[in-house]
C-alpha cells in the first residue's frame, strides 16, 4: 500500500498526539493520579479532541474519508 507523505506525518502526529493524552487519562483512571474536577474535564476534553484527530488522520490514510473532509483534496 503506498501512502501519501502528507497523509503519513499526520497519521503520526495525531497518533502521537492522542497517545500522549490518553497515557495522562490512564495515570488518572488506571493509576490513581488525582486532579481537580476542572483539570479532570479539561484532560477527558483533551483526549476526546485528540481521538476525533486521530480518528480522521486514520481515515484519511486508508482512503475512507469523504472529498469534502479530506484536507489533501484537490
Amino acid at each position: 500500500m503506498q501512502v501519501d507523505a502528507d497523509r503519513k506525518r499526520s497519521y503520526e502526529d495525531a497518533y502521537q498526539a492522542w497517545r500522549q493524552q490518553l497515557d495522562a487519562l490512564h495515570r488518572v483512571v488506571l493509576d490513581g493520579e488525582r486532579l481537580e474536577p476542572p483539570q479532570l474535564k479539561g484532560l477527558l476534553n483533551r483526549e476526546a479532541r485528540a481521538k476525533e484527530r486521530y480518528d480522521a488522520a486514520r481515515e484519511a490514510l486508508l482512503g475512507l474519508d469523504t472529498a469534502e473532509d479530506d484536507p489533501f483534496a484537490e
